[in-house]
């Protein structure tokens, strides 16, 4: 599971995602920046940005 916590590009905000595929993360994570953030373009770099923080969650012991 790949999961990217927006705070860590955008100080202060709490929203977060997860998802199985790392596109689906980044998808959401762009749709989440022109919503929220007001971000109407975005650009190759800040698609880098996103995927540079995108960490693998560790599953939780049974």
């Amino acid at each position: 599971m790949k999961r990217f916590e927006c705070g860590t590009l955008v100080p202060g905000c709490d929203w977060h995602t997860r998802a199985d595929e790392e596109a689906e993360v980044v998808r959401r994570a762009v749709e989440h920046m022109r919503t929220a953030h007001g971000e109407d373009i975005i650009r190759p770099s800040m698609v880098d940005h996103i995927k540079e923080r995108i960490r693998d969650e560790q599953p939780n012991p049974a």
